[in-house]
């Protein structure tokens, strides 16, 4: 079965999932009204903290970094091409994280050093934790479990964080609590459950504690959360993470009864008058015909959202790839995930090159530039193959703007997908957020399954 997508338009702008790009995009594209947008809610009212009718029942808004409700919209200006290569670094901070968690090395001792100079996050939503209520804009993160939320007192964390010790429903969580055990490579000092972590290029601690999450019109009493203590690197969330994994402590197994383990989000464009899309908790308003296909487990890495690519196509024509670049393995972690925190898709490098290899025998432009770590530019506008990834029950074929980023200018056009950098020996094809815009991408844990279909973000 193939999911019907049509191709739109090739943008002068560049897409949504930039983490960094001239801020001058910015403001055109808010004069400029999304095509199919309707009735959108003015930007003054959809930001204000207290307004809780700019997220409904248990849908929240997604917000993009670059969004007028966002805090962490880049104050100077950047070239395209340092945007690019700033993305880029970034990049690869997430698959070292990602890689880390496949390899089982995700808990190291915190490292001491500077305070940081924390990372702009690409996706968010907004959260109000503790009483009186906080109001925090969260990074969503697919292939984390545990939220974490910066608390009173954190070294290295930005200036907004949760007053943990005035909240009168805050409780810091013992050793001996069951959610504690649910931690790999916990410590106790003076009865507290602490525990440290790698994310990205950064070092973090916590203290495991609880307290009131709301999300939407949802509030949940006795959330349990990573209370950050002390931070160092470049790469932590500032205002902290929603986990979106499927494992133990995430955001689906502690609300299960509620959400009954499912969501979906649309992540929205840059064409979007306000930038924003949707996360949708629970099975209620859920597309009810999506085409899916089965989600696979690690039983070691329980919180990834693995699935079974079995092919990808460039045009007419199904590239030759080594079937072990592609093939699911739990020993390993080798395979395939869709991740909401990588900007642009990863292959493993025989895979990559397959890809790339059709793609510039299709295009038959020369010459061929490089920008970074992107290695298939062109000078000008081009017309490109489509590119499908291929599932077990359906086919993802990506439109020109989930595929190729432009200059301001339109005067270089780049395959937005790279090989995995090769320091990393990473084993995993991420398919990244960049990828994902402009999908309605559900996550059905209790029917194993994960479904897509193309939907107008906004």
């Amino acid at each position: 079965m193939t999911t019907t997508t049509r191709a739109t338009p090739q943008s002068s702008f560049l897409p949504a999932a930039c983490n960094c790009v001239l801020l001058i995009i910015f403001f055109l594209l808010l004069s400029s009204p999304s095509q199919g947008a309707k009735n959108p809610t003015p930007a003054a009212t959809l930001c204000d903290p207290e307004n809780d009718h700019a997220d409904d029942g248990s849908t929240l808004r997604v917000f993009h970094t670059f969004s007028p409700c966002s805090p962490f919209r880049p104050k100077g200006h950047l070239s395209w091409e340092d945007s690019i290569l700033e993305m880029q670094q970034k990049d690869v901070a997430r698959l070292g994280f990602l890689s880390s968690l496949v390899a089982g090395k995700s808990v190291v001792p915190i490292a001491s050093g500077r305070q940081q100079a924390v990372q702009s996050p690409t996706y968010v939503v907004r959260a109000k934790v503790g009483t009186p209520p906080k109001t925090l804009l969260m990074t969503m993160d697919t292939s984390n479990d545990v939220a974490w939320v910066p608390c009173s007192g954190c070294v290295g964390c930005s200036s907004t964080v949760l007053a943990s010790t005035k909240s009168t429903t805050f409780k810091s969580l013992g050793c001996s609590s069951p959610q504690c055990k649910l931690v790999p490579g916990h410590t106790c000092n003076s009865g507290a459950c602490n525990f440290n972590t790698t994310y990205g290029s950064s070092t973090v601690a916590f203290n495991l504690s609880q307290d009131t999450l709301k999300l939407a019109a949802d509030p949940i009493p006795g959330y349990t959360f990573a209370c950050i203590q002390k931070t160092t690197g470049s790469s932590v969330p500032p205002q902290g993470l929603l986990g979106l994994g499927r494992g133990p402590l995430s955001l689906l197994a502690q609300t299960e009864n509620i959400y009954k383990s499912t969501f979906s989000y649309c992540l929205p464009s840059f064409r979007s008058l306000n930038f924003s899309g949707s996360l949708r908790l629970g099975p209620v308003g859920q597309p009810p015909k999506i085409k899916s296909t089965p989600l696979l487990k690690n039983p070691s890495r329980s919180s990834l959202y693995y699935v079974n690519m079995i092919g990808i196509r460039v045009g007419r024509k199904v590239v030759d790839i080594p079937p072990s670049a592609l093939a699911f393995n739990p020993t390993t972690g080798a395979g395939t995930i869709f991740d909401s925190g990588t900007v642009f898709t990863r292959l493993v490098r025989p895979a990559y090159e397959a890809v790339r290899n059709e793609f510039r025998k299709r295009v038959r432009k020369a010459p061929i530039t490089t920008l970074g770590g992107f290695d298939t530019c062109y000078s000008g506008p081009i017309t490109p193959p489509t590119v499908t990834f291929m599932f077990k029950g359906l086919n993802m074929t990506l439109p020109p703007d989930n595929l190729l980023i432009h200059s301001t200018a339109g005067s270089t056009t780049c395959l937005a997908m790279a090989a995995s950098p090769d320091k990393l020996n990473s084993v995993l094809n991420v398919i990244a957020n960049m990828q994902q815009q402009n999908h309605r991408v559900l996550f059905d844990v209790p029917n194993s399954r994960l479904g897509l279909a193309r939907q107008l973000c906004s």
